[in-house]
């Protein structure tokens, strides 16, 4: 028995919640549209239900919980002192240290995870396209103590590459290099950010198509000029995107830095962290809520810009 296309469309419609697919989802009313919702409509969205459960309780409530807590004094009054402290003296000071120390690691990992990115999709075979991703997925998971030690054992005081390199006549800690600084730091950061870059950078590279090339080598482009005037501006999107991902992984990264200085470098997420452990100012019981608002703050200005940016990058992923 034949099936018209009219009730094939219908039975698909029935199979996703029972809406006719010839009737319209948007009624008009006296207040303009309004989305009518009809029978088996909510169960489009139960695939969705846990992970949006769970985002509200591991993400939103608790994000909530300590913006409402920064503006509260000690008797639970509304105050704004939490605030004046937190953007003072050592903790304004701690907020400048992570942002540098979250910018230049971005802007290092950035470059060199754009080279590799380009040079993997460049290569002829798979064989070491699969090796790259799949070691960069587990080098951009690996942080905490672990990798501190790592470090440690190779470019601490008596790290095996500093005992090597001091053979041959130059000792880093003596040209102004230490690893439990802000710059060891931003080395130690570049371990998990330029494979981060690298997995972020292979998509959009790959949808770069030679047809585009070909095109522009037949109007008489050089392959500066196509990178210039095509292939940069295409890529320029995503790896702006990319730079504010590695922005924001920097910025909140605390085991690493804490297992590593031991809290000696003022950044904000040690801060925090000195302040839950009991190291509270008299007066100032939810300080810590209060630089925990200034660092969410900072990641939803990057969330907002990269969503804008993702936004143009998306059209090109096609």
């Amino acid at each position: 028995m034949a099936v018209s296309p009219a009730n094939k469309t219908d039975r698909f419609a029935e199979g996703f919640g029972g809406v006719n697919a010839s009737e319209p989802l948007l009624e008009p009313s006296k207040g303009g549209f309004v989305r009518v919702l009809r029978y088996g409509t909510w169960r489009r969205f139960m695939g969705v239900m846990p992970f949006l459960l769970y985002l509200g309780v591991f993400l939103l409530i608790p994000a909530l919980s300590v913006v409402v807590d920064a503006f509260r004094a000690d008797n639970g009054s509304f105050t704004l002192s939490n605030f004046s402290v937190g953007f003072s003296g050592v903790y304004f000071e701690s907020f400048k240290n992570s942002i540098q120390l979250s910018f230049f690691s971005a802007v290092i990992a950035t470059v060199v995870g754009l080279l590799v990115a380009l040079a993997i999709v460049a290569s002829p075979g798979r064989t070491l396209r699969a090796v790259v991703t799949a070691g960069s997925g587990v080098f951009a998971n690996t942080g905490g103590v672990p990798l501190a030690f790592s470090f440690i054992a190779t470019l601490g005081n008596f790290g095996l590459v500093t005992e090597l390199m001091t053979k041959i006549g130059f000792n880093p800690y003596n040209h102004g290099f230490s690893l439990y600084s802000v710059l060891g730091l931003t080395v130690v950061y570049e371990y998990f950010l330029i494979p981060l870059m690298v997995l972020i950078m292979i998509p959009p590279i790959d949808a770069l198509r030679k047809e585009w090339v070909d095109a522009a080598s037949s109007l008489g482009a050089s392959r500066v000029q196509f990178w210039r005037y095509v292939g940069g501006p295409l890529l320029a999107p995503p790896l702006l995107a990319g730079f504010l991902v590695l922005f924001t992984d920097a910025f909140a990264a605390y085991a690493t830095a804490a297992a590593l200085t031991s809290g000696t470098i003022p950044i904000v997420p040690i801060q925090i962290g000195s302040l839950i452990s009991g190291n509270v100012l008299v007066g100032h019981a939810h300080l810590g809520n209060a630089l925990g608002a200034g660092m969410i703050g900072v990641v939803l200005v990057a969330a907002l810009m990269y969503g804008l940016v993702q936004r143009r990058a998306s059209r090109w992923l096609r």
